[in-house]
């Protein structure tokens, strides 16, 4: 589960970036004076779609990292009920993602532009839909939980604890007394900073956690683990409360900015029974693969083994 989005991508000139008093490399959440944004970036530059968001960009990974069967990942979200809904749908279909939307008409499909001029890019997000997520009109649709109890994993991104706190938890408790692989990624400092009681309500549940060096400082901070050592933080995370006993809890710290990458090409790896060095191999492949692209997009097929 998390927030789904519809990349769009443009290079742009200068005065695109000033009409929006956009900065040529930054990212920021849109404001009204952005709402016309999306619509002109389309009708005047040749544009690009991808799915996007940090889970959905997750699976898309995971999916390329296993090749086949196509669709092993399932993935929940909301969307609008519009045409970037619609190319959402299709783009997801495209990377084999097994995607099922809740669909509702209040709020457009989440978007994030991408803007690019020259070696820079400037991100404007609009969540819109993406912050709409249902427990009781989807998560808990016969249909929708069927394809929850299918399931062996179960990833999310801190960022979903701002939208569907009971979703994630009633995900979290299934996987728990299923000894299933419940992971969860910190996504950015502000998820331990300002919704600490969220992260702590699932914390205790979560078998795999992953964030960067960042959001790990700021989770160390918040929980008053008095360290700034990396180790030290991973060990006093590791060992903090737990209800499957069965599993240890396994810390994962990243550098740089985006552990998206790397989390989900070291999960998909670890659903495949592999060692933790090969899964530690696999996501350090794959963040030196599309590091060096043009947003989350990747060759055909990886040169992993």
């Amino acid at each position: 589960m998390g927030n789904p989005l519809l990349d769009i991508s443009a290079v742009v000139d200068k005065d695109f970036l000033d009409k929006y008093t956009l900065k040529p490399n930054d990212q920021i959440l849109a404001e009204d004076k952005h709402k016309a944004l999306f619509d002109e970036l389309v009708k005047k530059f040749q544009v690009e779609y991808h799915a996007g968001g940090a889970t959905q960009n997750s699976i898309k990974i995971a999916q390329w990292m296993i090749q086949e069967p196509h669709k092993v990942g399932t993935f929940f979200g909301c969307i609008g009920e519009d045409k970037f809904g619609e190319i959402l749908k299709q783009k997801a279909e495209e990377a084999h993602i097994d995607a099922h939307y809740y669909e509702q008409s209040e709020e457009p499909t989440g978007t994030c532009a991408a803007c690019i001029t020259g070696y820079n890019r400037s991100l404007v997000a609009n969540l819109a839909a993406a912050n709409c997520y249902k427990k009781d009109k989807h998560l808990d649709l016969k249909e929708n939980w069927k394809l929850v109890e299918k399931a062996n994993v179960y990833y999310i991104a801190g960022f979903f604890l701002t939208v569907s706190l009971e979703s994630i938890l009633k995900v979290a408790k299934h996987a728990s007394e299923n000894n299933k692989l419940f992971c969860l990624n910190l996504s950015a400092p502000f998820i331990s900073q300002f919704f600490k009681d969220n992260l702590m309500q699932v914390l205790p549940y979560v078998d795999v956690l992953f964030g960067n060096e960042t959001e790990a400082a700021a989770f160390a901070k918040e929980m008053e683990f008095e360290t700034k050592d990396l180790k030290e933080i991973a060990k006093k995370t590791q060992a903090l409360p737990k209800v499957n006993k069965a599993r240890p809890r396994t810390v994962v710290f990243t550098q740089g900015k985006d552990e998206t990458i790397m989390a989900l090409s070291f999960l998909s790896e670890l659903v495949q029974e592999k060692p933790l060095d090969k899964c530690v191999k696999a996501a350090h492949y794959a963040a030196n693969v599309i590091i060096q692209r043009a947003g989350c997009t990747f060759p055909e097929k990886p040169d992993f083994s």
